[in-house]
């Protein structure tokens, strides 16, 4: 009886160092992912201003649930898989938009981890990271000075799901810009 504990227990530690190896190789796997920018991926082609149907529009929000959008609501989109999910407010200002647009400039300058990669008198585009793993998201942003609204659109460049990131950071960046008044 004795014997079959002893052996019972080892198997059990060798089962358990086991486990440990390879809980570090898939940490020593994800640092290298995470340090040579695996999970930043790429910008999509796609980005930036378009017009159709005597609209100006953003990128459409993401076929997968990892995008928010304020253009979710137009009738276009009206049978998109994830309008419900990406449906977002635009964020609204008052008085000069050139000016508004240059607040949100600085509002996502001062951001950690975001840059802001192009820039135009009516459009921003920035990249911003996650802080755990690095993952990469597009955010675009246009003045449509007529409706005294900044439009936007924030998207996962890697993954099905974002886990509400992109709201998240949207709904930060919307209280930064209204406390920049």
């Amino acid at each position: 009886m004795v014997c079959w504990g002893v052996f019972l227990a080892s198997g059990v530690r060798r089962y358990a160092r086991a486990a440990l190896a390879i809980l570090a190789a898939l940490g020593l796997a994800a640092g290298i992912a995470v340090s040579a920018g695996l999970l930043a991926g790429k910008p999509p082609p796609d980005l930036g201003l378009r017009s159709a149907g005597g609209q100006t529009l953003l990128k459409a929000p993401s076929p997968s649930p990892n995008s928010v959008s304020s253009q979710a609501d137009l009738p276009l989109y009206a049978s998109h898989p994830q309008r419900d999910y990406a449906r977002i407010a635009p964020l609204r200002y008052k008085g000069d938009g050139p000016a508004a647009l240059q607040r949100l400039a600085q509002v996502l300058e001062k951001m950690e981890r975001t840059k802001l990669t192009q820039r135009s008198p009516s459009y921003l585009r920035a990249e911003s990271s996650t802080a755990w793993m690095g993952f990469t998201d597009d955010l675009e942003f246009w003045l449509d000075e007529p409706a005294s609204v900044i439009h936007l659109r924030s998207g996962s460049r890697l993954g099905r799901k974002d886990f509400g990131a992109n709201r998240e950071r949207v709904e930060r960046i919307r209280a930064l810009f209204s406390q920049a008044v």
